[in-house]
C-alpha cells in the first residue's frame, strides 16, 4: 500500500509556525532548509520533510520504508511505502502547479510524438494546459520512482492517459509493472497536478492535511 498526503506551506511563512517546525526537525534537515536563499525554497525542504515526519508518526512503517518528495508553489507532497523494504518497492511522486500557457516546442522535446500530438489537437488553452500538466507529473513520477530522473529522459517511456494511466512503452532497464495514480487539487496560486507511480499496485487516494498552529504542533511533535 502506498499512501500520500499533500499540504499547503502558507502557513510556514508566519515565522513561530515556521520556527516550530524547524525546531523539531533533524539537523541535517535544517542545515538543507538554511542553504537556501529563497524563503519559499526553505520553507519547501523544510514542509516536506516534517510531511515525511508525519507520516512516519502516524502509520509507523518499517525504518528505511521507500518514501518520496515533491513540491510545487504552495504544496509539499509525500508518499510513503506500507510494505516491508525487501520487497523492494520502486516509488516516484511528482506535483506541479499547472502552467499558464502550453510551450508546444517544449512538448514536442521532452514528450514522445503522441503525447505531443494529443495536446497539440486540442483547441482549447485550458485542455492544452491540463493535459500538458498532467504528462509532466506521470512522467517525473515514474522518473523519480527508477532513480535516474532526468538523466533517463521523458521520451524514452510512453503514457497512455486513462483511469488510471498506463505505460504503454518503458524502457528496457526498468521491466517491472508500473502503476500510477493521478489527482488534481486548486489552491490559492492556481490547479495543481500530483502523481504517484510505483510497483505496488496499491496506491491510496492522496490525503490533504493542513500544517498547525502552536498548540497542534506541541500535541502532536511535543
Amino acid at each position: 500500500m502506498i499512501r500520500t498526503w499533500v499540504a499547503s506551506v502558507i502557513p510556514l511563512y508566519k515565522e513561530e509556525c515556521y520556527r516550530a517546525y524547524y525546531e523539531r526537525a533533524p539537523v541535517f534537515r535544517r542545515e538543507k532548509a538554511d542553504r537556501y536563499r529563497s524563503r519559499q525554497m526553505r520553507v519547501q525542504s523544510l514542509g516536506a520533510w516534517m510531511l515525511y515526519e508525519w507520516m512516519k508518526k502516524t502509520y509507523q512503517p518499517a525504518e528505511d520504508a521507500e518514501y518520496n518528495l515533491s513540491h510545487s508553489g504552495e504544496y509539499v507532497l509525500c508518499s510513503v511505502s506500507m510494505d516491508v523494504p525487501s520487497q523492494k518497492i520502486l516509488l516516484g511522486c511528482d506535483i506541479e502547479r499547472e502552467r499558464e500557457a502550453v510551450n508546444l516546442r517544449m512538448a514536442e522535446r521532452f514528450f514522445c510524438p503522441s503525447e505531443s500530438r494529443q495536446i497539440k489537437k486540442e483547441t482549447r488553452e485550458d485542455a492544452r494546459r491540463d493535459l500538458f500538466g498532467r504528462y509532466w507529473v506521470l512522467k517525473e513520477s515514474f522518473l523519480k520512482a527508477t532513480r535516474k530522473g532526468m538523466a533517463l529522459g521523458m521520451n524514452t517511456f510512453e503514457i497512455l492517459l486513462g483511469d488510471p494511466p498506463v505505460l504503454l512503452r518503458q524502457p528496457e532497464a526498468f521491466p517491472e509493472k508500473y502503476y500510477y495514480r493521478e489527482e488534481r487539487i486548486k489552491g490559492e496560486s492556481g490547479i495543481y497536478h500530483i502523481a504517484v507511480c510505483s510497483t505496488d499496485d496499491e496506491i491510496d487516494a492522496v490525503r490533504q492535511v493542513k500544517f498547525g498552529d502552536e498548540k497542534e504542533i506541541i500535541r502532536r511533535w511535543g
